[in-house]
């Protein structure tokens, strides 16, 4: 993934946050999890896209880009050529971080049609079905005197730049990405859109939130466990001294009912808090959650250990946190979620960012959205089961 500093359309663009992560973050965690790779590179002449780069993902390699493929008059090809002079590959693909709706089933398809079709070279597109006209107002792609029905019109497939394969030699021979037999990976209509502007910024953006909402649901059907801190997110944060020292905190019932309800359906309760307070602690109690762990230094080492014991998958547990200590939590886990209240750069972390503040319902809100995923998913396989059955009468 090549990565420069400047952009004349929007300024800092590739480390500049959307949807609550840097922009070339979304694709290049796709490609990682596609596993298609033997490397990842990212090539870059900016010491804060290097910084940004290996703080989100640190076994990628960031290489040194020369400021003559920086300009704005210089290729793409330029790059992928000094990328060639420095690494030794079979395959480059190249990912741009302008189409960060590309998901890791797209690389995987991609490659799969690269191999088994011996191409030379492939490029992504998706399906059109528009009528284009020279700015002479010549028609393009159909004939005005016989204008076809969009349903009959087969249409052509349109560039969408997310990202290409291209073999060492095709690259060394010609000097550009795309010759040989060249192949094309059709992904999904919404990726049409390359951010090259505050409007394709701002579509995009919702578009990757929808795709969030959607992940954090299909998540919540598999969480076994639920992770969670104690001030900002079970209280609203306040701290009621007395002459003597702590006296109260305020804690919200609907809150403690929606944990009641995981339980009941089998899902742990652990709290983890920085605080040692006799009036948290008599709430535990209360509760019954005995997986209460007051006075933690290392939150993150201490969910691990939990994970551990509890034979459960970081990805099948969920964490609610508020404040920078739980940073770290959230993202080792598969579903996080924080209340409205919420520090910013909790939010940005955050899968699912609650409606309500801390102590005054997001807990319930997390409890509620995880028994709804998973009674969602217990239906449609009941449906399928019952499907099945049906069809083996038949």
């Amino acid at each position: 993934m090549p990565l420069r500093a400047h952009s004349k359309s929007i300024i800092e663009k590739n480390v500049r946050d959307i949807a609550g992560r840097p922009l070339f973050a979304w694709s290049l965690e796709q490609a990682i999890t596609s596993q298609c790779f033997d490397d990842v590179y990212v090539a870059t002449d900016s010491p804060r896209i290097r910084k940004a780069v290996l703080e989100e993902f640190p076994s990628v390699t960031v290489l040194e880009r020369s400021a003559a493929t920086c300009t704005d008059t210089a290729s793409t090809e330029s790059a992928m050529l000094e990328f060639q002079q420095q690494i030794p590959f079979d395959v480059m693909c190249l990912i741009q971080a302008t189409s960060p709706l590309t998901r890791a089933d797209d690389f995987r398809s991609a490659k799969h049609k690269f191999l088994a079709e011996n191409l030379d070279s492939l490029l992504t597109a998706v399906p059109s079905k528009r009528f284009f006209w020279t700015v002479q107002g010549a028609p393009v792609n159909y004939d005005p005197l016989h204008r076809p029905r969009r349903q009959d019109f087969e249409g052509y497939l349109m560039e969408n730049g997310a990202f290409y394969l291209t073999r060492r030699k095709l690259l060394e021979e010609c000097g550009c990405r795309l010759g040989g037999r060249i192949g094309v990976h059709e992904m999904a209509a919404e990726s049409a859109i390359e951010i090259d502007d505050e409007t394709d910024w701002i579509i995009v953006e919702q578009l990757l939130l929808e795709q969030k909402r959607q992940t954090v649901n299909a998540v919540a059907a598999e969480i076994e466990a639920l992770v969670l801190d104690v001030d900002g997110t079970l209280t609203d944060g306040g701290m009621y001294y007395g002459p003597d020292g702590e006296a109260l905190k305020k804690f919200n019932t609907r809150d403690a009912h929606g944990l009641k309800l995981l339980r009941e359906n089998g899902i742990r309760i652990g709290v983890i808090t920085t605080e040692t307070s006799p009036s948290v602690e008599a709430r535990m109690r209360k509760l019954g959650i005995d997986e209460y762990y007051p006075g933690a230094r290392d939150k993150s080492a201490l969910l691990l250990q939990l994970a551990t014991r509890w034979s459960v998958s970081l990805q099948h547990i969920a964490y609610i946190g508020d404040d920078l200590c739980d940073l770290e939590c959230m993202r080792q886990v598969g579903a996080a979620f924080c209340p409205a209240d919420a520090v910013p750069e909790v939010m940005q972390q955050a899968h699912h960012v609650c409606g309500h503040t801390g102590g005054n319902g997001a807990v319930r809100e997390a409890c509620d959205l995880i028994l709804k995923a998973r009674t969602s998913m217990l239906a449609a396989v009941s449906a399928s089961g019952l499907a099945a059955t049906d069809a083996m009468k038949l």
